[in-house]
């Protein structure tokens, strides 16, 4: 997986707080705290969805491509079904 370093900034209270959070509940450091708290916040409780890697996007990208090509393309309802069973 790719990563990307970014840097925040914290009042001395909220990082103080976040630095005893992360000691108690066992995270190696405020940033993997931060991590873990900004996937829950998009991932879990938003809507925003990121299960597909970009190779799986370029693969579903071309998937459809082809079926418009040859026109065999299918309703939603009997695509969910068969990639389901």
């Amino acid at each position: 997986m790719e990563t990307k370093q970014i840097n925040l900034k914290l009042p001395k209270n909220l990082a103080d707080a976040a630095e005893r959070y992360a000691r108690q509940f066992g995270y190696r450091n405020i940033q993997d705290l931060a991590a873990e708290s900004l996937r829950h916040r998009i991932f879990e409780e938003g809507e925003f969805d990121e299960s597909f890697t970009e190779r799986e996007i370029d693969l579903i990208d071309s998937l459809i491509g082809h079926s418009l090509k040859k026109k065999q393309v299918v309703s939603e309802e009997k695509l969910m079904r068969a990639l389901l069973s």
